[in-house]
């Protein structure tokens, strides 16, 4: 398969599986090193194709999984690290799915790194990954402050998770 058979594939399994694609994962799929599709990705990405990169692999933006859930809202929050998981746990039992945090930092300006956190379970997987780094998280940059983008299937969902990160005094 030459070079551009292979990122047309790339894009059609991304938009079709609706979920993160581990690069170890693509490679197998297509037969070639994991590096052939970090470079492959970068390619499509200067084509002006929106694929984001989490901790959990490669996913499209506007693809399967951004159809189904429609409502979008930006919560800034401050709270502790030790409130992280808390925080999480509260938009994801709301119905809320967390495409990314953001900073604003002083320096660099805006910092964004996507999570896509759907559930409590990749909201655990997610406070593993940052219990057994040595890294501290962006909030970190920032006294607390962050905003979360988050996604939600309707208003009302967006609502109620709004109140309560306001009761447990997280939002700003």
């Amino acid at each position: 398969m030459n070079g551009n058979s292979r990122r047309k594939k790339i894009v059609e399994l991304l938009n079709e599986e609706g979920k993160p694609i581990s690069g170890g994962d693509l490679a197998q799929r297509l037969g070639v090193s994991r590096q052939v599709v970090v470079q492959d990705i970068a390619l499509l990405r200067a084509e002006n194709e929106t694929i984001m990169s989490t901790n959990k692999g490669y996913l499209i933006h506007g693809g399967k999984e951004d159809k189904e859930h429609s409502c979008i809202r930006i919560f800034r929050t401050n709270h502790k690290t030790e409130d992280t998981l808390e925080e999480l746990n509260t938009i994801v039992d709301y119905g809320g799915r967390i495409r990314n945090v953001l900073i604003e930092h002083q320096l660099y300006g805006q910092i964004e790194v996507d999570l896509i956190i759907n559930n409590r379970l990749d909201a655990a997987e997610f406070m593993r990954h940052l219990e057994s780094s040595e890294d501290q998280p962006l909030n970190v940059l920032t006294g607390g402050c962050h905003y979360h983008t988050v996604e939600a299937d309707s208003e009302k969902n967006l609502d109620f998770i709004e109140a309560e990160l306001r009761k447990k005094g997280y939002l700003i």
